[in-house]
């Protein structure tokens, strides 16, 4: 008796080169039924805005307080280990636990008494009041978010495509394709709109939910002596003067020998072409001002150099949760935007939850109902009630 012929794979068009669009990609061609390996566009090259520029930070029970991202937030933790046993045996793309501490930085120079929570490469007088221990190597870890989100993207085998979205192709109720620029329409089964604070220049996302982008900035300086850099991330408090905001920037040190530092955030709507985000002047001033006070090691006046100066936009929703899941109305089309700050931390478990949603018919890794982007239909409806 012949073999029943396999089922075709499905065509997946994934639209968006950042760290959501990459595990997705992953997870769809390391599906254990039906491996499908997808076709991305990107308008500028993987990794080049948000995902290329944050900070990598990764935390396992930082999102409880609300327990949708709770769940979602500890199986991508979980995930994360598991790729960097498969991807990362030769440190392509930084994965470590580091120590976690809070700082909260004085307004003037002061003299101290090293603590004996703080590293060694913080200067004593950083610290304003005893640190607090936020997390262990148990609980919290790092990736370089662009080296990661291009090792995950490559390790799918997906075709990228460079080139700029135009619009989802839609015939009966049904994903078709997508336009692009210099193509004309990439047929496709399926299509993942991931897109970050771009997602919203779709009109059917704009139709349904509003997504707006965080204006963050961000430093990578190279210390004087980066071997006496340990992995300690150091959330940090900083009052510039009496009365003026208080400020929140964060410091990662990296397995690369850089030390990232980012901070200063606004909101503000991103520009159509992510080549072309710069950072503001007294952002980037700010952020060297607060290395400095940080640690001598990243004082560029005494040995650090600077690696880069930059800026990146988050994307954010209404409700603080992202969106994930199928667009209401039309038959095959998913998104999953939305991620603010959490993007690089939660982006394999919404891979492989879109996958599963994709090939399966339903996620089984995470219960995707709390964020589907028919929850802001329902709002809707009650306003116009």
């Amino acid at each position: 008796m012949a073999a029943a012929p396999s089922a075709p794979h499905r065509r997946v068009v994934i639209c968006g080169g950042g760290v959501v669009g990459a595990c997705t990609a992953y997870f769809l061609s390391t599906h254990a039924a039906a491996p499908t390996v997808p076709t991305l566009v990107e308008k500028c090259a993987p990794a080049c805005a948000a995902s290329g520029k944050a900070g990598g930070f990764l935390a396992l029970d930082w999102c409880d307080s609300t327990p949708a991202l709770s769940a979602l937030a500890r199986a991508s933790f979980a995930l994360h280990r598991r790729l960097a046993a498969a991807l990362d045996g030769t440190n392509a793309y930084g994965f470590r636990p580091v120590h976690t501490l809070s700082i909260c930085l004085p307004s003037e120079a002061r003299s101290s008494s090293p603590h004996p929570l703080l590293p060694p490469w913080v200067d004593p007088s950083a610290s304003a009041a005893p640190p607090r221990e936020l997390g262990t190597p148990d609980t919290t870890a790092q990736v370089h978010p662009g080296l990661f989100t291009k090792a995950v993207l490559a390790a799918s085998g997906a075709e990228v495509i460079i080139d700029e979205v135009e619009r989802v192709v839609v015939r009966d109720g049904r994903v078709a394709g997508v336009a692009v620029k210099g193509r004309g329409v990439v047929d496709a089964d399926a299509v993942v709109l991931a897109l970050g604070p771009w997602s919203g220049r779709l009109e059917m996302v704009r139709e349904v939910f509003d997504v707006s982008g965080l204006k963050a900035h961000s430093i990578v300086l190279r210390p004087r002596e980066p071997e006496k850099i340990t992995p300690h991330a150091l959330f940090l408090s900083y009052q510039p003067e009496p009365g003026a905001k208080m400020l929140d920037p964060e410091v990662y040190p990296r397995p690369t020998g850089e030390v990232y530092i980012c901070g200063m955030s606004k909101d503000e709507d991103a520009p159509d072409d992510p080549a072309t985000i710069a950072g503001e002047p007294d952002s980037i001033a700010m952020l060297h001002k607060i290395a400095g006070k940080v640690s001598r090691q990243l004082r560029t006046g005494e040995g650090a150099k600077v690696v880069v100066e930059q800026a990146c936009y988050l994307p954010c929703t209404t409700d603080g949760l992202p969106v994930i899941g199928e667009m209401p109305g039309v038959k095959g089309c998913y998104v999953a935007t939305g991620h603010s700050c959490w993007g690089i931390l939660n982006a394999p478990a919404t891979g492989a939850a879109l996958a599963e949603l994709i090939l399966d018919g339903k996620a089984k890794i995470v219960d995707l109902a709390p964020f589907s982007p028919a929850r802001f239909l329902k709002r809707r409806s009650r306003r116009g009630a």
